[in-house]
């Protein structure tokens, strides 16, 4: 067993290393794009081999583009499978040491919020990238601009570099592009191997959708200013037959400005559905962005498309499914705990996150939330807690506070998607800081800690630093211990919990009400446990996805332009041709290999439907407050805590600070452990209010 596992590492390894490689030359082709060595010489060379009757001139595109990143993305799903047959717990936490210094906050107050070292390394190197294009872009044109050649053209200097400028734009603008969809994949296999979370990779979106859309509406701006001076006005209303189409890029450039605008902070805040509904303009802005610069130029931003695509249509497919809500526990602090059947085989970690949509609700509106049940004491449940905060939650809300069969509840679910690896075990101490709601994750952290403290494994001591706005809030705290019935002893672990809330300085007079508890008929028609969407080997299934569908896409593509090589189409026709195969051939893969799993999945989950229901007696019981945990809790009324005091009395040499809170709550307490001179505190954040 021990020389099995020795040799899968050692793939493992070999996979890491040949994942480097191919990823350093797809770097080194974007920093030689801008050179004239690339395009005199590189590229007709790359041409001459690729170019053939069957792909064209896209052949080289992909081969350049696209390939590096889908062959990437396979070997990290063989990468990601093989991990659950070695055990690296050990390897990760030394990792984990020998980068904690690159992890901790450099940048607290600035206007990204908190930001790591590196972060920080990785966002100069894009910047560098970019400013690398646009200079060597700008320096090649504007050496053969000369008022003679101006001349010949009816342009002054200013107008021909105003129009070079414009088109550089553009072309800096669609390397963002081409990163813009990786972050925004929640299944990708790339988010996950560089250590990624779905819900932390947002930020990066974001970051990189302000950039390129800054970088798109002043290439379009130039391109006015040019067309308006030089008596070419009539140029925005060209749809030309080959070549670029100005009126759909002037249409992608429209619904990227309408995103644009909804996705500012503010807007996205206070106006969630705003900016909710018009994000779905992604779809025509893409449709028009291939349509305005063509599918072979297109096969450039293609790989985090092709990945997103991939990733967007299986969860299509599994939010078709009507997923069984075994029961549901509505707090007197306003927060409801919803439980569903789940494959016992599904695995995730703590603080794993799933998206769920009810439709009774809205058809529309999919809302993460974290898993607060844990795989070990619950193998056949998985609960989420929801606060009555948004107007979406307080319409759950009512429907659970009346009477109402939770077979009603038409719930769908996409996920769970888990972290990569559990970083807390590896600290000699735990603080975990959490605003409102924000105690979610730290409820599945404890959970799982109590259950491997009573397995008598070493366990970090935990002080849980809690604030609360109301003083009912408080029995939140009551969702920390394992659902009843799992022989679980909260003393084992060495948890400490310090309660604070702001706004009431004495308990609410409506503590002790009951929370209200709703069960589901003993079995409900249709409905399905929460299952992992490609089964248990979902990693090795997503790899022959992506490869098959990519195969079956070249296919297609390659027959077709045998057939109609002698007919001439336009550059939009193209186009649309060669999106609607690719979309096809994602559909087509992707569905035969989710219903392969579904079958299966059927067959060896009808057992748990009626176990998986509590009596009401075992429900009843969880909403007693266990002596254990009052036992533990202090809880500070009208005051907020002094976490730099807090911090300071922690005992330990390696002391992991988790904060799930506000942005400001976040920012006081990285701003803390970045000046900490003596290296003990390591920080990190929980991203769900982005």
């Amino acid at each position: 067993m021990d020389f099995v596992i020795q040799q899968i590492k050692r793939i493992r390894v070999a996979i890491k290393m040949l994942t480097v490689i191919i990823f350093m030359g797809y770097l080194m082709i974007w920093i030689m794009m801008p050179t004239n060595e690339f395009w005199l010489h590189w590229l007709p060379h790359i041409h001459a081999k690729t170019d053939s009757t069957f792909l064209g001139q896209k052949g080289a595109n992909i081969l350049i583009y696209t390939f590096p990143i889908l062959l990437i993305a396979i070997l990290g799903c063989l990468y990601l499978h093989l991990d659950k047959y070695g055990d690296d717990t050990d390897n990760r936490r030394r990792e984990d040491q020998y980068f904690a210094s690159w992890k901790q906050p450099l940048l607290v107050r600035g206007p990204l919020g908190v930001i790591s070292c590196t972060e920080l390394l990785f966002m100069l190197m894009f910047v560098v990238l970019l400013v690398w294009s646009f200079s060597a872009y700008l320096h090649g044109m504007f050496n053969n601009i000369t008022r003679e050649s101006a001349s010949k053209m009816g342009d002054a200097v200013w107008e021909v570099r105003l129009e070079s400028v414009a088109l550089l734009l553009g072309l800096v603008g669609n390397i963002c592009l081409s990163f813009l969809f990786f972050p925004v994949a929640r299944g990708s296999p790339i988010v996950r191997l560089v250590g990624l979370t779905s819900e932390s990779s947002i930020k990066y979106h974001i970051w990189l959708g302000h950039t390129v859309l800054t970088l798109f509406l002043s290439h379009g701006l130039c391109y006015v200013v040019f067309w308006a001076n030089t008596d070419q006005i009539s140029e925005m209303r060209k749809w030309n037959r080959t070549g670029i189409s100005n009126v759909a890029g002037e249409v992608a450039l429209l619904c990227g400005t309408v995103m644009w605008i909804a996705s500012i902070s503010h807007v996205r805040r206070k106006l969630f559905e705003l900016f909710f509904y018009t994000h779905h303009l992604y779809i025509v802005f893409l449709v028009f962005f291939v349509l305005h610069v063509g599918f072979v130029y297109s096969c450039i931003m293609l790989p985090g498309l092709y990945l997103f695509l991939v990733d967007r249509f299986l969860r299509f497919l599994q939010s078709q499914q009507k997923i069984h809500v075994i029961s549901a526990r509505v707090l007197p602090c306003r927060a409801m705990e919803l439980n569903f059947a789940k494959d016992p085989r599904l695995n995730y970690t703590p603080s794993s996150v799933m998206f769920i949509n009810v439709k009774s609700i809205s058809k529309l509106q999919w809302h993460p939330f974290t898993i607060t049940s844990n795989k070990n004491t619950d193998p056949n449940q998985l609960s989420i807690v929801i606060k009555c905060e948004g107007s979406w939650s307080q319409k759950l809300h009512s429907k659970l506070s009346s009477p109402c069969q939770l077979g009603d509840l038409q719930v769908s679910v996409e996920g769970p998607y888990a972290p990569p690896y559990t970083s807390f075990l590896r600290h000699e101490m735990l603080v975990l800081v959490s605003g409102g709601s924000g105690i979610t994750p730290f409820i599945s952290i404890i959970r799982e800690l109590i259950f491997l403290s009573n397995a008598r494994e070493k366990t970090p001591r935990v002080l849980l630093v809690a604030v609360f706005k109301k003083s009912a809030d408080v029995g939140m705290l009551n969702l920390l211990l394992p659902l009843s019935g799992t022989p679980c002893d909260v003393a084992c672990l060495q948890l400490h919990i310090q309660a604070y809330v702001t706004r009431d300085t004495s308990p609410s007079t409506n503590s002790q009400t009951l929370p209200i508890n709703i069960w589901s008929e003993p079995s409900v028609s249709g409905a399905t446990p929460v299952t992992g969407v490609l089964g248990s080997s979902s990693w090795l299934w997503l790899g022959a996805i992506i490869s098959a569908s990519f195969v079956v896409f070249l296919i297609i593509l390659s027959l077709v332009n045998l057939v109609s090589m002698d007919v001439v189409y336009s550059q939009a026709v193209r186009s649309l041709i060669s999106t609607l195969f690719l979309c096809v051939a994602v559909a087509t893969v992707a569905t035969i290999a989710f219903l392969w799993n579904k079958k299966h999945n059927t067959k060896e989950c009808r057992q748990i439907e009626s176990a998986t229901i509590p009596s009401p007696t075992e429900r009843e019981l969880e909403s007693i407050p266990e002596e254990s945990l009052k036992q533990i809790t202090t809880v500070h009324y009208g005051t907020r805590p002094d976490f730099k005091k807090i911090l300071s009395k922690c005992d330990g040499q390696d002391i992991g600070v988790f904060v799930s809170s506000s942005q400001k709550m976040k920012q006081d307490v990285a701003a803390i452990c970045s000046s900490d001179s003596t290296k003990r505190l390591h920080y990190q954040s929980f991203s769900f209010n982005w």
